[in-house]
Formats: C-alpha cells, sequence, structure tokens
C-alpha cells in the first residue's frame, strides 16, 4: 500500500490527466464547430462518432506529453521548459494521430479540424497547467510539515530541498531540536513549540512529522509521537520521506534495517510473470518497427570500417542475481579499443568511438541488439543499466549496497537514465544507484509503463549519451 500522501500525489496528478483529455475531447469538439461552422449538412457528416474522435485525439496527444516527461511526480524544470516540451509532445501525439488515422480511417477528422483543435489543445493545456501548479503549491493547499531533530541527518533536508521545485505539494514549517543532539542549522528555522508535541502541532495544523534525529537512543519522544498519530498526524522516517519526494534513495540517510522493514521488492511469481509478458510483447514490437533502422545501421558500419571488422559487438555485463552474461551492441568503437586489457570508463569526446558509433550513440541506435538479450531472458526492458564484470568487482567493495541493484534483471532502459545523465565514473555510480535502488524496491507494471514512454524524451533531447 502506498502512504497516504503518495497517494494525494497521485490524485493531484490524475486530477491532472483527466482535466487535460477532458480539455483535449473539447478542444476537438470546438475545432469541428468551427471548421463547419455555417455548413450544418457538412457538421452532422463529420461530426459522427464524434466522442470516440474525441477520446482517441485527446489520448494520443497525453501520449505525446507523457512521453516527454510532463506527468512525473519528480520535476525539474522552468516553466520555458515545460512549455518548450509540452510543444515537443503535442508534435509526438500529432505524429501519433497520423498513424492513427492511416491504421483506422474511420478515426480521420480532416487536416484542418486537426490543426485547429491541436491549436486550441495547446492553450487549453498551457492555461490548465499554470492554474494547476499555482493551486497546488498555494499554501493554503500545501502539507504542513514539521521536522523532528536539527542535527546532520535533519540538516540534509534543509540543504537538499531548497529550491521550490524540490517541494512540490508541501510545505515545511520549521525544525524542532530534540535535547542532547547537536544543531547543524541556522537559527531561522528552528522552532521550539512550549507545549506537548501533539498539542502544538494540532495547534499548528501540521500535517506530517517526519523524524530526522541522528540518534535515536533514548531522545526519541515516543509518547508524543504517538499521540500524534492517534490525532491524524503522519509520523514519517527522514529516509522514506527523501524517497517518496525525490524519486531516489538517499544513501547517507540509509541503513540495512530501514531496506528490511520498508516496503517493496516485489519479486513474486506474478509480478515476474507480468515483467515478462511485459518484456516479450514490447521487445517483439520494437524489434520489427526498428528492423529498418538496424539494416541502415548495420550498412553503415560495414562501409565506414569495411569489409571483414565485426558489425555487432560483445561484452560481458552482469546480470540478475550477479551472473554474468554476454551483452549485444552496434560496435561504435574501433576494433582497438581496448587492446591493452585494461577497461576503462567511456569519456566526453572519446577517442575511440567511431564517425558512426559517435552518431548511433547519440540516437541510443547501438543499444538496439541489446532486444535479443531481452528476448533471449537476460536482460529486461526496464530495470538498472547492466555493468561490466571488473567495475562491479570495484564499486561493490567501495559502495554501500551496490549489489542490490542486481535483485533484478538490468534493463534496455530505466529510471536512472530517465533522471540522471551519463555516468563515468565512481561519483556517478553513487547517484545513479539512487535511482536504481528505488526502482528495485518501488516497480510495477505501471512504472515500467511510464519509464517507456518517457525514454522517448532522452532519445530526442539526445540525452546521457557518449
Amino acid at each position: 500500500m502506498l502512504s497516504i500522501f503518495r497517494r494525494q500525489a497521485i490524485r493531484w496528478f490524475l486530477m491532472l490527466g483527466i482535466g487535460e483529455i477532458l480539455l483535449l475531447s473539447m478542444s476537438l469538439n470546438l475545432a469541428m464547430f468551427l471548421r463547419y461552422f455555417g455548413q450544418p449538412d457538412e457538421l452532422a457528416m463529420f461530426s459522427h462518432h464524434l466522442l470516440e474522435r474525441s477520446l482517441a485525439f485527446g489520448l494520443v496527444i497525453q501520449l505525446g506529453l507523457m512521453a516527454l516527461g510532463q506527468y512525473q511526480l519528480h520535476t525539474r524544470t522552468s516553466w520555458f521548459g515545460l512549455l518548450a516540451r509540452q510543444m515537443v509532445g503535442f508534435l509526438l501525439g500529432g505524429l501519433g494521430l497520423f498513424v492513427l488515422y492511416y491504421m483506422v480511417p474511420q478515426a480521420y477528422v480532416g487536416r484542418g479540424v486537426m490543426g485547429i483543435a491541436m491549436l486550441l489543445g495547446f492553450v487549453a493545456v498551457a492555461l490548465f497547467r499554470t492554474l494547476y501548479f499555482r493551486l497546488r503549491n498555494a499554501e493554503l493547499l500545501q502539507r504542513r510539515i514539521v521536522i523532528l531533530g536539527a542535527g546532520q541527518r535533519a540538516a540534509q533536508i534543509h540543504n537538499g530541498m531548497r529550491r521550490r521545485s524540490d517541494r512540490n505539494g508541501f510545505r515545511v514549517v520549521g525544525f524542532v531540536p530534540v535535547p542532547g543532539e547537536r544543531v547543524k542549522l541556522p537559527p531561522e528555522p528552528l522552532l521550539a513549540p512550549g507545549a506537548p508535541l501533539h498539542v502544538w502541532a494540532q495547534r499548528e495544523q501540521i500535517d506530517e512529522i517526519v523524524v530526522g534525529v541522528d540518534d535515536r537512543r533514548g531522545t526519541l519522544p515516543m509518547q508524543e509521537l504517538l499521540k500524534c498519530r492517534q490525532i491524524g498526524i503522519a509520523v514519517t522516517d527522514l529516509t522514506t520521506f527523501f524517497e517518496r519526494e525525490s524519486g531516489r534513495v538517499q544513501l547517507p540517510l540509509t541503513d540495512a534495517s530501514w531496506l528490511v522493514f520498508s516496503k517493496g521488492f516485489d519479486v513474486t511469481p506474478f509480478r515476474r510473470f507480468t515483467k515478462r509478458c511485459f518484456d516479450l510483447g514490447v521487445a517483439s514490437l520494437v524489434l520489427l518497427l526498428t528492423l529498418p533502422l538496424m539494416l541502415f545501421v548495420l550498412v553503415a558500419i560495414r562501409l565506414e570500417s569495411g569489409v571483414g571488422q565485426p558489425i555487432l559487438y560483445r561484452q560481458e555485463r552482469v546480470g540478475e542475481q550477479g551472473r554474468v552474461f554476454q551483452l549485444f551492441k552496434f560496435r561504435s568503437m574501433s576494433t582497438d579499443a581496448e587492446m591493452d586489457g585494461v577497461a576503462r570508463w567511456a569519456s566526453k569526446n572519446d577517442d575511440r568511438v567511431t564517425a558512426v558509433g559517435r552518431f548511433i550513440r547519440k540516437v541510443r541506435l547501438d543499444e538496439l541488439p541489446q532486444l535479443w538479450n531481452v528476448l533471449k531472458g537476460e536482460m529486461s526492458l526496464i530495470g538498472p543499466r547492466p555493468e561490466r564484470p571488473v567495475f562491479v568487482a570495484d564499486l561493490v567493495q567501495k559502495i554501500d549496497y551496490y549489489g542490490l541493484r542486481h535483485t533484478l534483471k538490468p534493463g534496455l532502459a530505466g529510471w536512472a537514465q530517465l533522471r540522471y545523465p551519463y555516468g563515468a565514473s565512481e561519483a556517478d555510480a553513487v547517484e545513479k544507484l539512487k535511482y536504481d535502488l528505488y526502482y528495485v524496491k518501488n516497480h510495477n507494471l505501471l512504472f515500467d509503463l511510464l519509464i517507456l514512454i518517457q525514454t522517448v524524451e532522452v532519445v530526442l533531447f539526445v540525452r546521457g549519451a557518449r
């Protein structure tokens, strides 16, 4: 079960999604009326099955917006960035509509109606989103949160969530120090309730207390926290709060007991079955759709490298439960890239990358042969990206909980690839692990589908490729 605040966040985004599909559907209806105003016969003829056409129009445009990350719970971008992504999302949706109209001619509404509807829909969605985010971030509707503790752990919220985009839907009222804890915060955010915690929290209309005490032994006011729970105030561990609000696991706050007792890690037979069905179905479809692109890459590599040079590149990677497998890629580096036998991270402007390789890496075409790994069951479509054994052996020794990435099959795409740029160092591996652990703990079929759709954004904007 999701926490109450997680459910509230999802409700907000459901409100956004439902509101936008209604606006998009209404845009098509209005466009039909404007296009055939004064022509009742044509209007009547083109109005057949208008409800179904309107819903199809709205859903396809929404898929385009979803592919550009417009429905992420954790979004960091400017208003200009959101508007630019919305524009590209509408363009993607328009392409999707052309495909739909080709496959289902009965859904066709005409170029004039479609153009007017997209223009009306774009303006309506932009205005609705402006109102939506202002309403969601209005102080009256924000969750009021207080942090219990003012030491090193609590300071991570103060230092790590300063931007408004980090605090969507909630407001940190302040920090309540506990006796005996060394204060690591400036005086401004500190609070002195001057009354029992549950009395003060109820008076200040606090929705949630986040426990961020450095050392809990003998310092937590357990009876007061219990009374807070009894009057409807949520009490949350700091690590869980960070995970919920940021979409990643905060490694400095994580310990083994939290991992053991926290929710998640769904590896039931039913989840394995649904994930495998998802992998087989989508991988087969993508393989068919991208076959012409794969043939193009094959010819390009052959023309550049000449006869006798390999087209595919096989490399050992670490998979589920630490099992090593052979990963397939289109060769993007020269054949003597690692003649000395030393494994190296790929770097920016790596001189080992060929001209064709540089292009196919940018648009991720070099990864397409891994669909075969997915069909074989060595990889999944969605999951932590697989690393080489030599790197894994080193990172497992240096980074706590790194081995948990291998709880699941590695993926062709992943949550870390959406949320973090290309990683080519130990520091990058630490940052990516935060997102990989979040996925390992919280993966489900809907999450996989959202990641798959949003991966389109990574390819279109050439993010995180070297």
